[in-house]
């Protein structure tokens, strides 16, 4: 994609009638009923203020205005501008501004902007008040026990909720700007001693190379441009989080986050599959409890990709079970063959939940009842499901809810799709087969250079087992070595206590 030409700027006039022209060209006023305009006399110098209704805190606008109309002829007859910027101006977050595309830029983006007659400088405020909601509870990432503040729509709001857990002053918050309409900002967050070097500058190239006109799918679009490759594989590359919790133990640990604005979730990078089976809860219940949660979870995650294939296999080939096993498969014929069941069964499951997720809360336990008794009760009562086929399905599909990470759950039941499939059409060869497929998608699937599967394929036993098993914090001392951090030692080498001696003689007791 060719870069957008460079556009020359236009440096402000010191006449105000000027920049009210140019101003005007640029943002058709009278087209504009969201922009204010308030012109007034200062001094004796006429001033303009621009703001968009509704970004301006009205409070701190009356305050500087008040200031401001103190302000006599003598007070900015000589050198008006510093006066003004270091004196008169009672408020910290002020910077100049030379050109009109940066004025315009900042201005649309919230501050307030003063000119000033005589001045070839405007003065930019930030006075900004977003129009947001509080920090609730996500969704999708409740725990039982633990914090209930998540990420929300505002990306000031998001960065805070991070440095008030990480109070290091090597955290860092890098500022960029993507879209070239859209303007949108976003946040690289990472600690300097700990992150990877060449990680964070290949993040921030790739964000300062985004080229599009608009992100307002924000998250998602920033996930695109920064991971190119195969856009059509299932898994996902980055994790995602609305949790200030699992953000900041994730750059703890040496990732890397990309906060986008008008985005409550977070882009954790880079990721493993093992990565999107990990959730707070484990952590915020005892380390016995967290590992049989783990393995209950990583279980559940299993039957939710393997357990429709293997019964279809086991239904089309019974030969292949042992006799001790030769109870499996429905004991009558239904109407609809039984791989064409599952294929009904399962888009069903996912027509129930987009259902649910665009039905109005107080109804969408209704559309649950109705889905349950009315279509799957009714489909076995006249004979075209067996019932063994909805209590798989209903079984996969309360595997697939174990999983934590919502995209990893959508790839897995793709997977779980695609084996049927396979099975379906060649039975066993085409369980083999679509296994070794999945698997070599897997092996070639790398998140900002770190391998899909580490620490299983490449193998390495210590982090294999961390990753299985929830270990009590205070023995988890060493960060993910994938991630290639500046500091590997998470609790760093312990200062033994001074022994009474030559240095530390204590005094006699006399």
């Amino acid at each position: 994609m060719a870069p957008a030409a460079i556009e020359e700027k236009t440096r402000l006039s010191k006449d105000l009638e000027i920049n009210k022209d140019l101003l005007d060209e640029k943002l058709d006023f009278d087209k504009n009923f969201d922009i204010v305009r308030r012109e007034m006399i200062i001094g004796d110098r006429k001033m303009l203020m621009l703001s968009v209704n509704a970004f301006a805190n009205s409070e701190l606008m009356a305050e500087i205005l008040y200031s401001l109309h103190q302000l006599d002829r003598e007070d900015l007859s000589v050198d008006a501008f510093q006066k003004l910027f270091l004196k008169h101006i009672n408020y910290n977050q002020v910077q100049p501004m030379e050109y009109l595309e940066d004025l315009v830029e900042n201005m649309l983006s919230g501050p307030l902007a003063l000119i000033v007659d005589g001045l070839d400088i405007a003065i930019m405020l930030d006075v900004r008040n977003y129009p947001s909601r509080s920090p609730d509870e996500p969704e999708l990432e409740k725990v039982m026990r633990g914090s209930r503040d998540g990420f929300t729509e505002t990306l000031v709001v998001n960065t805070a909720l991070i440095r008030r857990r990480i109070r290091d002053p090597k955290l860092r918050m890098e500022y960029a700007q993507a879209g070239n309409r859209s303007k949108t900002d976003i946040a690289i967050c990472y600690i300097e001693d700990i992150a990877n070097e060449d990680l964070v500058d290949s993040i921030r190239e790739k964000v300062s190379a985004i080229n599009i006109d608009g992100l307002p799918m924000a998250e998602k679009a920033v996930e695109e441009l920064i991971t190119p490759g195969n856009y059509w594989n299932p898994l996902p590359k980055v994790r995602y989080t609305e949790r200030a919790d699992v953000a900041a133990i994730h750059l703890l640990e040496g990732h890397v986050l990309v906060l986008v604005d008008t985005s409550p979730s977070v882009i954790i990078t880079p990721a493993t599959y093992f990565n999107h089976l990990q959730h707070a809860e484990e952590y915020r219940q005892n380390p016995t409890v967290g590992v049989y949660m783990r393995l209950i979870r990583y279980l559940g995650v299993a039957i939710s990709v393997f357990l429709l294939p293997l019964w279809l296999l086991a239904v089309l080939q019974p030969d292949l079970l042992p006799p001790a096993l030769d109870f499996i498969g429905p004991n009558k014929a239904a109407k609809i063959p039984i791989f064409i069941q599952f294929i009904i069964a399962v888009a069903a499951v996912d027509m129930v939940r987009m259902a649910t997720i665009h039905t109005p809360t107080a109804l969408a336990t209704a559309v649950g009842i109705i889905a349950a008794l009315l279509i799957g009760d009714m489909a076995v009562t006249v004979g075209l499901f067996n019932t063994e086929v909805v209590m798989y399905t209903a079984a996969a599909a309360v595997g697939n809810y174990l999983t934590p990470s919502y995209e990893l759950g959508f790839a897995n039941r793709l997977i779980s799709l695609f084996l049927l499939v396979m099975v379906g059409l060649f039975r066993l060869p085409g369980l083999l087969m679509g296994m070794v497929l999945v698997l070599a998608l897997l092996i070639s699937t790398r998140s900002f250079g770190v391998p899909y599967l580490w620490p299983l394929i490449p193998f390495n036993a210590k982090a294999l087992y961390n990753t299985l098993v929830r270990r009590p914090v205070p023995v988890v001392n060493l960060r993910p070595s994938i991630l290639k951090p500046r500091d590997v030692d998470r609790q760093g080498v312990p200062v033994p206590a001074r022994k009474p001696g030559k240095d530390n003689k204590q005094p006699d007791k006399k």
